[in-house]
């Protein structure tokens, strides 16, 4: 990705004028980054389930290089929150509101 580990100040009004209200905006952000988080999570653990133990044996239990060098690289990954801000901005992620005559309606 190309999104910058470093911290950027960025402007509210920039981001409100997305959807007319910085709340919003900043509720939308959230959104995709639990989303960014949950399947960078799913990923992992799929990939670090090849590798898991099933003796609960401390003696038994090894490094294994191949595990650390995944974990590294996941944690060198931009946090989700600066993914979804950037894909927010670059106007990539879709989003659309509720009528206000829907929004009481299960």
């Amino acid at each position: 990705m190309a999104t910058s580990p470093s911290i950027i100040t960025r402007d509210t009004d920039q981001l409100a004028a997305k959807t007319n209200n910085i709340y919003q905006s900043v509720y939308i952000i959230s959104q995709r980054a639990k989303q960014i988080a949950l399947s960078t999570k799913d990923e992992l653990t799929g990939k670090l389930a090849e590798f898991a133990s099933h003796v609960d044996n401390l003696e038994e239990i090894f490094e294994n290089r191949e595990q650390i060098e995944i974990s590294k690289f996941y944690e060198r990954q931009p946090k989700p929150t600066s993914m979804a801000l950037e894909e927010f901005m670059n106007d990539e992620v879709h989003f659309k509101f509720q009528d206000e005559s829907e929004a009481g309606k299960f």
